[in-house]
């Protein structure tokens, strides 16, 4: 008991002269290690891989001379992310598909780019194509590519995949594929503007098989060095090519305030996967919205605040939004629809056709706000880069969207902490270091 006074003293006396204070912060370091962080490249890309037959995409893929896919993938080694959605790449089951265009054209090195690794991929089924057995068009007939579950000519056109050169954990993914329009509380279910009745476009019947997503949404989580982040992942149905109805530009934003409600707590309560299991995000989780949502903020045909349910969520990291140097350039030379629109042409990501809607912003990636956003980017370089021709001018040689992307930093959960036992000794070690040290000091403390 006296030697354990006799150390306490010894301790106060030493924090009181301030002479602890490096130590303690030594030993804190030590034990604690340093904080650390990922920077990881998300990006989308909407690379337009979609063909106009079943089994053309594995035709084409299935050889390393296809120009298209060259293109895009010298786009991809170029900006080299380190997880990328591509949309519009027709589902194939099993995923051949994407495993094609990584041996054929990813890891062949493409005019001197670097070739891209992606160890981890991820598809799944897409709506498009599948019959729904109902007229959704009530053009008077059943069939064809409009009254499929989603717009396309064969199941799987337009469909999405993810590569990623961090762990999916696929045992938790979550999809959306067969969620129900109707399901989703103050749905903005299409009018029959030629009856009294609201919102009757679809019949009852066909309101009990009419999906949500013309795709499908995706909650794809991957480990990053131990810290898991979400990859939110849809591409909403172009707010066009429908009637008075509008029931594209209503299911455009609908679809985007899936992820809206999906990532505020208490407002996805609703929602359930395809494994009917109920609800959203959890409040703590990282997480990255990315894909082609066919809005933009102020120009084009979605609906009004259609975007804006993501981008003005507070949830959402918005501090960097990305750009380029020839979205203006093009915006200028073209004309037409964009020397109207109110979005800066810095930010956008489409070349669309002049007339209307013009070059618009749809594609994005959108991080949680404890994501910091490092650097961010859309590809679509200047007429006068040497970069230029893999995006050129309509017809495009790779497709008529932008790769975009951004830098976010990922906390990383890899460091080793010691146990409680191990930094307790190591502050211990600390603070007989210091006594000992003292006693050599020209003016003892007494």
């Amino acid at each position: 008991m006296k030697i354990q006074k006799a150390l306490i003293s010894r301790f106060d006396r030493l924090l009181s002269g301030g002479l602890l204070t490096a130590g303690i912060i030594g030993a804190i370091a030590i034990a604690s290690g340093s904080a650390q962080a990922t920077t990881l490249r998300f990006a989308t890309f909407n690379a337009s891989l979609n063909r106009n037959a079943e089994g053309q995409l594995i035709t084409d893929l299935s050889t390393p001379d296809n120009v298209q896919a060259q293109t895009v993938a010298e786009i991809i080694q170029r900006v080299n992310p380190d997880v990328l959605l591509i949309n519009e790449f027709d589902y194939v089951e099993g995923g051949t598909a994407a495993q094609l265009f990584q041996n054929n054209y990813l890891s062949v090195s493409q005019n001197g780019a670097s070739p891209t690794e992606y160890q981890y991929r991820y598809v799944a089924p897409s709506n498009t194509g599948i019959p729904s057995g109902f007229d959704l068009d009530n053009n008077g007939t059943v069939g064809g590519p409009n009254d499929a579950y989603g717009f396309g000519f064969f199941p799987g056109q337009y469909g999405m995949a993810l590569y990623s050169k961090y762990p999916i954990l696929e045992e938790s993914i979550r999809t959306f594929q067969t969620f129900l329009w109707k399901d989703m509380p103050g749905a903005l279910l299409p009018d029959n503007p030629a009856t009294p009745e609201p919102n009757d476009w679809y019949s009852e019947a066909e309101l009990e098989v009419v999906r949500l997503s013309s795709k499908s949404h995706w909650d794809v989580p991957i480990n990053v060095n131990g810290e898991i982040v979400h990859a939110l992942l849809s591409h909403p149905t172009p707010p066009v090519f429908d009637g008075p109805e509008d029931r594209n530009g209503r299911r455009n934003f609908d679809e985007i305030r899936f992820w809206a409600d999906y990532i505020t707590p208490g407002e996805g309560d609703y929602i359930y996967d395809d494994q009917r299991t109920f609800g959203g995000l959890s409040a703590d989780s990282s997480f990255v919205i990315m894909g082609d949502q066919n809005s933009d903020p102020f120009d084009g045909d979605s609906l009004p605040g259609a975007i804006q349910q993501l981008l003005d969520n507070p949830l959402v990291n918005t501090s960097v939004t990305p750009t380029s140097e020839g979205g203006p350039e093009q915006a200028i030379l073209q004309g037409g629809a964009n020397l109207t629109h109110k979005s800066n042409p810095v930010f956008d990501t489409a070349d669309f056709a002049d007339g209307t809607p013009g070059n618009l912003r749809v594609d994005y990636v959108l991080p949680s706000q404890d994501l910091e956003i490092v650097d961010a980017a859309v590809f679509w370089p200047k007429s006068s880069d040497p970069l230029f021709p893999l995006v050129g001018t309509f017809p495009f040689p790779s497709s008529d969207h932008r790769l975009v992307w951004a830098d976010v930093k990922v906390a990383d959960d890899s460091v080793s902490v010691p146990e409680p036992s191990a930094t307790l000794g190591i502050f211990s070690l600390g603070i007989l270091g210091i006594i000992a040290n003292s006693r050599r000091r020209r003016k003892p403390i007494v």
